[in-house]
């Protein structure tokens, strides 16, 4: 062993050292703490007797109230802090550090040496910091910049100086396994080990293989908008849940984990990702689907269609005589142009054209649609819509007050007093006497009037009714809506595609059918909220977008007004663009309009990392500006292809190919084009032992051996992948090749093709390079 080898594993012995013994230490304090705060809990009451008797009783029981509360609050933050620093320090006993910078900065006489790890750790003086967190300021110079001139940002202003040496550490269980003295950003010698791993079934934390383009997003903070547009298995993903880690430590006075939201693709990506806060000793952010988002707002109204269901229409659907119709209707009611037509629709409104439900209580009209739709077009037109609206909604409940007083002495509310049960007669008189001022044992003394009890029979049946004015359910939003589609934009001159007749049929069957295409949500939400006011989330200060290009510009248009006070960050990769909106929105530049340009930067990586060098140079002829990705230089075997007869010979191949897999593998995943293909295969495979079939709502990301639709697998890796059936029967026209090529970048290690038949015209390219193997 070299003395230096020696020198550095005396340092690792000093560190495990400190962080068993503040281990030691701390586990025995927050038990401690933990105690306190069950006890506080248990005996909060105990403490606190209350007392109204007088004045100063009740002010002594307030503020001794208030005393435990904060006494509580305190003990539950310091339990809550003693937590997180503890599986902090439980990290770092598997790996205390994993680099280390020689840097001397201007003006000083000697270097600093700066050992680098998921989080900070002091001598117990406090004094010596004998491991940097990998978010502080100086750390960024161990992934930004080879040796010589170096610099890094502070809150006092640029540190500049020079980096003399970077070092790379392998340590597990305080065993000091290698280490590289490197002039490369990351040494290849850990990041060939890290990829060369196989698949697990969680995401993990990157923080030891941060390349210089991944530490620019993450420690972006100039603009409101940041785009990240990335290659498959460039590592877009790593880096945004590392940007939460880092904007949680930067602004750790300021910014929590529940005002940052994470948009996932699905909740088995959702579940994929929800380890790496974790790891770094972070809480999670809130993770949401938009489908999620929109089923809270819609579901009570429609059936909504799922954007897998809208795509497994595109993919299967294509005989369908309305499927040209339906595809340009999704394009369309992807776009800004429509999102704009809305807007100019809602401003129209405000001088004809509102539709409004008559107000009946068991069949008595109240107010008819006619005499509402007058009243609001008859109000100071120069008032704000919603402001009219509001001043509707008042004059309805006193419309609502007068039709009350009149039931009061019908028949029905006699009917209705004698058949009430004896609790809920109780009830009643409970209620009406505390109104009328009985306490106590006084509230027998109250002798309750049959006309009293009439009146709260009356207003508690018309409660609902109530309820509903207050809440504007008297606007018809969905004839409005209906209405968009019956001529307004014909009206208006608006550019419509070559389909629009046939798309507006197929929307207005739709919503006769209370059920609306995953293409209206979005538009049908913005339409109620452009009505009767945005219900806006100003508590979300970061919202992360992943796999992007799924989402339509119309829906970020949406989200920029949902969470008014929020930065964003937008992640994706055009050639996974999969969805049938894709056709309108080709490149991210669209998103400038967000916010504006000088509110808005675009970072682009292009090194691959996820699968072998033979397999990015397959995957990259696939797509047409692929020769711009940049594979890493990790060996592996050429991707095969195999062509087989029909299906059975197929199915017999598969399962003879995933026996010679799983010696080798613990992740194999059979990818097919769509669900219902997916189904098919899935049965026909079920002589493979512990085959899994993941679906649309599949909750987890499952080891061992899947079946799986194409697009349920963005986002996610595999060991290796299996294409169910590559052929130019199943992906032979132009609109699928980036599903081909999404499909394809899920491997890391081995990719097998099967065509039954002639294999798709996609290939033609890599098999005349001869970057594919041919088996017979």
């Amino acid at each position: 062993m070299n003395p230096e080898f020696q020198k550095e594993q005396k340092r690792v012995d000093r560190v495990m050292q400190e962080v068993t013994g503040q281990l030691r230490r701390l586990e025995a304090d927050t038990s401690r703490q933990k105690d306190d705060v069950v006890n506080i809990r248990r005996h909060f009451w105990d403490e606190n007797k209350i007392s109204l008797d007088s004045f100063d009783d009740f002010l002594e029981t307030i503020i001794g109230l208030r005393q435990e509360a904060q006494a509580l609050s305190v003990s539950e933050t310091t339990h809550r802090q003693s937590t997180k620093k503890l599986a902090e320090l439980r990290s770092m006993q598997r790996t205390p550090y994993f680099g280390r910078i020689d840097f001397q900065e201007e003006d000083e006489l000697e270097k600093e040496e700066v050992y680098i790890g998921i989080s900070t750790l002091t001598d117990s003086t406090g004094d010596e910091f004998l491991v940097y967190d990998w978010r502080a300021p100086v750390s960024s110079v161990y992934y930004d910049h080879q040796p010589g001139p170096a610099s890094y940002s502070t809150p006092g202003g640029e540190v500049r100086g020079h980096l003399e040496k970077k070092w790379q550490y392998l340590i597990r269980s305080g065993v000091l396994e290698s280490m590289f003295d490197t002039s490369l950003t990351i040494g290849d010698e850990i990041l060939q080990q890290v990829l060369g791993k196989s698949a697990d079934k969680k995401m993990h934390s990157i923080v030891a293989t941060i390349q210089q383009e991944q530490n620019r997003i993450i420690r972006h903070d100039r603009t409101r908008l940041l785009i990240v547009q990335g290659a498959a298995g460039s590592g877009k993903t790593s880096a945004a849940l590392q940007r939460i880690a880092y904007l949680l430590y930067k602004y750790r006075d300021q910014l929590n984990a529940d005002q940052i939201i994470l948009f996932s693709p699905n909740a088995m990506f959702s579940s994929y990702v929800s380890n790496v806060l974790p790891e770094l000793g972070e809480e999670n952010m809130h993770q949401v689907t938009f489908q999620e988002y929109l089923n809270h707002r819609l579901s009570a109204q429609f059936e909504l269609e799922n954007p897998y269901g809208q795509l497994e229409y595109v993919l299967t659907k294509m005989d369908d005589p309305a499927y040209a119709a339906r595809v340009a209707g999704i394009g369309f009611k992807a776009s800004v142009q429509f999102f704009e037509a809305i807007k100019s629709y809602r401003r129209t409104l405000e001088e004809s054209g509102m539709i409004f439900k008559r107000i009946r209580f068991a069949g008595h009209p109240i107010a008819s649609a006619e005499a509402i739709e007058a009243r609001f077009y008859s109000r100071d037109t120069t008032l704000r819509f919603h402001n009219r609206l509001e001043g509707l909604k008042d004059w309805l409940l006193k419309e609502l007050d007068e039709f009350e007083k009149q039931e009061w002495e019908e028949p029905w509310v006699e009917e209705e007093m004698e058949l009430l049960s004896n609790d809920s007669y109780q009830k009643a008189h409970a209620y009406l006497a505390a109104k009328k001022g009985f306490k106590g044992k006084a509230v027998s003394d109250y002798e309750m009037e049959p006309e009293e009890l009439a009146r709260l029979v009356v207003r508690q049946k018309l409660k609902p009714l109530r309820k509903k004015i207050k809440a504007y359910r008297f606007v018809d939003v969905k004839a409005l809506y209906r209405q968009l589609f019956a001529g307004f934009l014909e009206d208006n001159q608006a550019e419509l595609p070559a389909e629009w007749e046939a798309i507006c049929r197929q929307t207005l069957d739709k919503l006769s059918e209370e059920e609306l295409f995953y293409e209206d949500a979005t538009p049908f939400l913005l339409l109620k909220e452009l009505i009767l006011g945005f219900q806006t989330n100003t508590a979300i200060r970061h919202i992360v977008i992943d796999e992007a290009q799924d989402y339509s510009p119309f829906q970020f248009e949406f989200l920029k007004r949902l969470f008014p006070s929020a930065r964003m960050t937008v992640l994706g990769d055009f050639n996974q663009a999969i969805f049938a909106h894709a056709g309108e929105f080709n490149d991210f530049d669209v998103l400038t309009n967000l916010y504006g340009t000088d509110q808005t930067e675009t970072i682009r990586l292009a090194q691959s990392y996820r699968a072998t060098k033979p397999i990015i140079e397959f995957t990259r002829r696939l797509v047409p500006e692929g020769n711009a990705i940049v594979p890493f230089e990790r060996q592996g075997e050429k991707p095969v292809l195999t062509e087989v007869a029909d299906h059975a010979e197929l199915h017999r191949c598969i399962m003879e190919r995933v026996a010679e897999l799983r010696g080798k593998f613990g992740t194999i995943a059979i990818i097919c084009k769509s669900a219902s293909e997916a189904a098919h295969a899935h049965e026909a495979l079920s002589g493979i032992e512990g085959l899994k079939r993941m679906k649309t709502g599949s909750a987890e990301y499952e080891q061992g051996v899947i079946v799986i639709p194409s697009y349920l697998a963005k986002g996610i890796e595999f060991d290796a992948v299996i294409l169910y059936d590559a052929s130019e029967q199943m992906y032979g026209q132009e609109s699928l090749r980036r599903l081909f090529y999404t499909a394809c970048t899920r491997a890391m290690h081995e990719l097998q093709l099967f065509s039954v038949g002639k294999p798709s015209p996609f290939l033609e390219e890599a098999l005349q390079e001869g970057l594919v193997r041919v088996e017979a």
